[in-house]
Parts: structure tokens; C-alpha cells; sequence
């Protein structure tokens, strides 16, 4: 039996990747083999290109064909061959990503990622995708609080990262049988409960 593919998509702050690891452990206690991934990266050409996307500025044409590359490399080698073992792959972030950020951040042309996700992609989709939305200024504040070094898309400017949430959250009520918005406004306690919920459904 073919395995399930989730993924986890949110603008930065919103906290899903603190839940990546807690539903992969979730699901293997149900007894099911789990792979944990990420993108862009997943695989080691893959975590190549990641540095250069969080780090090195570039035009937006390279940018958006360096992600789908990457997101190649990482169909090919790790998705496709987990899922027909039967594994269950847990992605942080995918190509709802790419038309949030490239497409409502940076105004890609809506054609040529429709065209680079048909032809990348062919007919994968994710089973089922956990949109975790916030307010832009709580997701900011987090980000203050963690105390690191940003890459260059966590430095871009506030309207870009609300022009992304707006993308998700248009792209989630056009997707909304995969997609499921989780409020990240809550207590880590309050959204694991959501999220065992939904899981039990698919």
C-alpha cells in the first residue's frame, strides 16, 4: 500500500516546524514507517541549492527554478521511493511554498510556476497539508525572540511576508479538501490536539 505524504506550510514564525518531529513521532506510535524532510533541501544536491536560496541574492526567475530543481532532486530520490515502500513522508514546507513565496511575495507570473509545478510534480500532491496561520506581528515578535541570524527571506520587509500569508490562505480555500488552516495563535498543547484530530482522518 502506497504511503501518505503531509506537509507543513506557515510564513516564518508561525511556529509548524516545532510540530514536524511531534506528528512524525505520533504516526510511528501508530506503527507506521516515517521519513522527516524538508525543503528546499531533503537531499544532499538538495541542501546545496538551500544554502544558496536562504543566502545569496538573485533574480527571481533563478530563484523560483533553483527551488523546483531542488524539489526534483527531492521527488525523485526520497518522496517517490518512501511512498511506494509504504512510508509515510512529514515535509516541512513544499510546492504551496513556492506559489506563496516566490508567487505572492515576490509576484512570479502565475503561468510559469503552474507550468514548472505540472512538469516537476507531474501529479503529486501532498495527502494533506497543515497551513499554519498567524497574525504577521505575533510571527514577527517570535521571530525577534529566537535570537538568530535571518536568512534573506526572514529579513524581507513586512508587506512581503503579508503578501505570502494572504497567497497561503487564497491557495488554501482553492486546495481546502488537502489543506487545513491551523490557528498558531495557540498553546503548543491546543494546536497537538487539533493536529491528532485531523490525523485520525486520513
Amino acid at each position: 500500500m502506497r504511503g501518505k505524504f503531509i506537509t507543513f506550510e506557515g510564513i516564518d514564525g508561525a511556529g509548524k516546524s516545532s510540530h514536524v518531529n511531534w506528528l512524525a513521532d505520533t504516526l510511528r506510535q501508530r506503527g507506521l514507517t516515517v521519513q522527516v524532510t524538508r525543503e528546499p533541501g531533503g537531499t544532499p544536491l538538495g541542501e546545496k541549492l538551500r544554502e544558496l536560496l536562504l543566502n545569496e541574492p538573485m533574480h527571481l526567475e533563478t530563484e523560483t527554478l533553483l527551488m523546483f530543481a531542488a524539489r526534483r532532486e527531492h521527488i525523485a530520490r526520497v518522496i517517490e521511493p518512501a511512498l511506494a515502500r509504504g512510508e509515510w513522508v512529514v515535509c516541512d514546507r513544499f510546492s504551496d511554498a513556492t506559489w506563496a513565496y516566490q508567487g505572492g511575495g515576490r509576484g512570479l507570473d502565475k503561468t510559469k510556476f503552474l507550468t514548472l509545478e505540472h512538469w516537476v510534480l507531474d501529479h503529486l500532491q501532498p495527502d494533506l497539508t497543515l497551513l499554519f496561520d498567524l497574525p504577521l506581528a505575533v510571527a514577527r515578535e517570535r521571530i525577534a525572540l529566537a535570537n538568530r541570524t535571518l536568512d534573506r527571506f526572514e529579513q524581507e520587509r513586512a508587506d512581503f511576508h503579508e503578501r505570502v500569508r494572504q497567497a497561503y490562505l487564497d491557495r488554501a480555500q482553492h486546495f481546502a479538501q488537502r489543506m487545513r488552516v491551523i490557528n498558531a495563535s495557540r498553546s503548543l498543547p491546543e494546536i497537538q490536539k487539533t493536529l491528532e484530530e485531523i490525523i485520525k482522518t486520513i
